[in-house]
């Protein structure tokens, strides 16, 4: 049995809620599955000691956290993966794989009395047809027993202000450049790790992921968090110490397709359940381009009289974000806001997204338009939730907050 069809079968005993005997089986695949907090988001399903590809998948890695142990096995050093799955698709004989959270994740959801949350990133529009809506997909969620479904874009939209908040108060000389820090956990491992002399640009702030479950478990400390995305690096950040316990567990796009598909649970025909609560700022994020274009408008309705106007630049993928980088340092740059992401077209293009990133663009820039809020200081739904969480001006967002900032 290989590691799809275990995976396959477990799933669908999952979803039904029906446990049967296994067909013979690899112990160290089973364990992945159902135990993968312990091991990288990037797992070895077959052994590997002779690589007739020049350890491609080694290659691949600029965080070196593919190595040989001691029997001259490749293994994944789960302290330096950061799950950007370069090294999945470098290895020709398909013996790494993604890791997968649905087991334990469902075990969880459907615990009795137990409040539980799916967590959706910005780029699930359009994910599972273009017929599933929003509301749609938040009814599909409940039938597979979750309490609700909340847009991450939301807390886009407040990490959105705390940036143009700390882009105006920080950049007051045209030598002055700020790094984002609130999407792309490639990014900013790649900052921390690589470029580590660039961290004092670079804000404390978590990203909209981290921020959602942390006000989820301040709000209801005792719930299930499950955040749903295109991407695979989302598994380690979420496990970083200390970012831990905000975010319980990871599924990707493909992994909740997968889910649906057992269960019998088609999105397009669920009723509706509808909840607009984020503006267009918060909604773009999920395309490059789109962090830039939030905190460039909400800078300019901050202080419409600045001096010193945000000049941005973008880049996607990793040597695309690199040369950006070496850009920034030779001083070959004029910008003052740099906004990477580790994945070519953004989170749209994430390596577990259904849809091409071409098609997911569009669907997230139609996405934003429909928003009823240009910015996260239009939006009453931002203004309501820092109140409740005693903020009680935006400004606020500046202090050492417990939720948002985030200690590099």
């Amino acid at each position: 049995m290989t590691f799809e069809e275990l995976y396959k079968t477990l799933v669908q005993q999952s979803v039904k809620g029906k446990e049967g005997p296994l067909p013979p089986h690899d112990d160290h695949q089973l364990d992945c599955l159902l135990h993968p907090e312990k091991y990288p988001p990037v797992i070895d399903t077959e052994t590997c000691v002779f690589c007739q590809h020049e350890n491609a998948c080694q290659k691949s890695c600029i965080f070196d956290a593919i190595v040989r142990d001691a029997d001259g096995k490749l293994t994944i050093d789960p302290q330096k993966c950061t799950g950007c799955a370069a090294c999945i698709a470098a290895c020709k004989e398909g013996k790494l794989a993604a890791s997968r959270d649905i087991l334990p994740a469902m075990k969880a959801v459907r615990q009795p009395g137990k409040l539980s949350y799916a967590l959706v990133a910005p780029a699930f529009l359009g994910q599972f047809s273009d017929s599933v809506t929003p509301g749609k997909l938040r009814s599909a969620f409940k039938a597979l027993g979750f309490s609700g479904m909340v847009e991450v874009a939301l807390f886009a939209d407040i990490l959105t202000l705390k940036e143009a908040l700390e882009f105006d108060k920080n950049i007051v000389n045209d030598t002055d450049y700020q790094l984002t820090s609130c999407c792309c956990p490639m990014w900013i491992a790649m900052i921390r790790k690589i470029y580590h002399e660039l961290m004092p640009h670079v804000p404390g702030s978590v990203s909209p992921m981290i921020a959602c479950g942390r006000v989820i478990k301040k709000l209801h400390p005792e719930a299930v968090t499950v955040f749903v995305g295109p991407c695979i690096a989302k598994k380690s950040e979420a496990r970083e110490p200390d970012l831990a316990g905000a975010v319980d567990y990871v599924l990707t796009f493909r992994e909740v397709e997968d889910i649906f598909e057992a269960a019998g649970i088609d999105p397009a025909s669920m009723p509706e359940s509808e909840k607009d609560h984020s503006s267009r700022a918060g909604r773009i994020y999920a395309r490059t381009g789109g962090v830039s274009e939030a905190v460039r408008t909400t800078v300019e309705q901050l202080n419409p009289n600045r001096r010193i106007t945000v000049r941005t630049r973008q880049a996607d993928g990793v040597p695309a974000c690199r040369a950006m980088i070496e850009e920034l340092k030779s001083g070959k740059s004029d910008a003052n806001f740099f906004e990477g992401m580790g994945c070519v077209g953004g989170c749209v293009g994430g390596p577990k997204a259904i849809r091409r990133k071409e098609e997911g663009r569009e669907l997230v820039n139609a996405y934003g338009d429909a928003a009823p809020y240009k910015t996260p200081l239009e939006n009453t739904y931002v203004i309501e939730l820092l109140h409740k969480l005693g903020f009680e001006t935006v400004e606020k967002l500046l202090e050492n907050s417990d939720i948002f900032t985030r200690k590099f």
